[in-house]
């Protein structure tokens, strides 16, 4: 199942690859959510899904929670007459600005599905700044909604840094992790998912992280780029290697094949 929401760095067509390498576990665990494609194309009795964006585990819960009515208010943003530049900028500056969370959560869908690639990114105020994305008929995924509202019953989503909920996984759980990825060059760095960055004290954190669940009986897998870098801060992993297709680039020329790892930590 796809997920709802488009996402740069999104696992759906990664998903066979990591469900092989995903070592055992009655309970995911997922410290960088993201669109949930990994938690929709997994069967685990239970889930601990969180991410550090606000807006996203809020919409997440508030699909949880109210269903099919949320799913049709959330469509009724997708009309011809909003598919254009002046109603997206609109609609965005509502976002920024809302008081109301439902509201917010809706328009989320709404600029996912219109903004530029479906990219999450804010400016150093907090607020949401991608540009449209001029696309003929952006799709409303309402069946993909009513899969993830279906699913999310067996999920309790966080809002929470990596750190707090690795730090409480539990004896029986798995914890996989999708962070931002380490940049492959010096121009391609992308840290505006969410205020702060994720720079390399984060990543390295993370793998010592991932290290002291395996010694508590917790295993741990994480996606990044195969880089020097990845390679040493992972080098107490099973490293399984592998090349994907690039799809989030301004420039067409720079969609090529990207090296990426999976490091096993069991």
């Amino acid at each position: 199942m796809k997920p709802f929401l488009k996402w740069a760095g999104g696992k759906y067509r990664l998903v066979e690859r990591i469900r092989e390498a995903l070592p055992k576990g009655n309970r995911l665990i997922e410290p960088f959510v993201g669109s949930g494609a990994v938690f929709m194309n997994t069967d685990h009795s239970s889930y601990l899904l969180s991410d550090v964006n606000a807006d996203l585990i809020f919409l997440f819960q508030q699909l949880k929670e109210e269903g099919p009515t949320f799913i049709e208010y959330c469509k009724s943003f997708f009309t011809a007459s909003n598919n254009s530049e002046e109603v997206f900028y609109e609609f965005r500056e509502k976002f920024n600005s809302t008081k109301d969370p439902r509201e917010k959560a809706a328009l989320f869908v709404y600029l996912n599905r219109h903004c530029f690639n479906g990219l999450c990114r804010y400016n150093s105020k907090g607020k949401f700044n991608v540009p449209f994305g001029r696309y003929k008929s952006p799709p409303f995924a309402e069946a993909e909604m009513i899969a993830f509202h279906e699913k999310a019953k067996r999920a309790t989503f966080l809002q929470s840094d990596f750190r707090t909920i690795m730090l409480n996984a539990q004896s029986g759980d798995v914890v996989y992790c999708d962070p931002p990825y380490v940049p492959l060059s010096k121009t391609s760095n992308f840290t505006d998912y969410a205020a702060g960055g994720f720079g390399y004290e984060q990543q390295t954190l993370l793998a010592e992280l991932a290290e002291e669940l395996r010694s508590r009986g917790v295993p741990v897998l994480i996606s990044n780029h195969d880089t020097d870098f990845t390679r040493d801060a992972y080098k107490a992993a099973e490293i399984k290697a592998f090349d994907v297709q690039r799809f989030i680039s301004s420039n067409s020329s720079n969609r090529g094949k990207a090296a990426e790892l999976l490091a096993v930590f069991s």
